[in-house]
């Protein structure tokens, strides 16, 4: 693997800015707009998976970014869980669903891909 010089290298790090602001642009729309505890949930939950990358990069040891990774795809389980209480809320789509659903899915997956690297390392 190539040495990265900063978070912001990580295709990870950059999925999940993107879901966080798909999450947010979400959560401008009524009714969700309106609920204010389950939008600012889930999105203090969405940005915690960027930030948590980038915090565990920056203490610059493998033990302890693959700890923050791990933190990292723990928030994007609760995005998950939150995310089925929206869609039976009816306060997101089904296509939304599906897609916050398999993006978190798959950024998740990426980042056990790096975990087992860093532990291996």
């Amino acid at each position: 693997m190539t040495k990265v010089k900063e978070f912001e290298d990580f295709e990870v790090w950059k999925r999940s800015i993107d879901l966080a602001v798909f999450i947010y642009q979400l959560t401008m729309k009524e009714p969700l707009s309106k609920d204010y505890s389950l939008k600012d949930q889930i999105r203090r939950a969405s940005t915690s998976v960027s930030n948590n990358i980038a915090e565990g990069f920056e203490y610059g040891n493998n033990k302890q970014f693959a700890r923050f990774l791990r933190i990292a795809k723990g928030s994007l389980g609760e995005v998950r869980s939150q995310i089925v209480v929206l869609k039976r809320l009816d306060y997101i789509s089904e296509e939304d669903y599906h897609y916050i659903y398999n993006e978190s899915k798959s950024i998740s997956k990426q980042m056990y891909s790096l975990i087992n690297y860093l532990d291996s390392h």
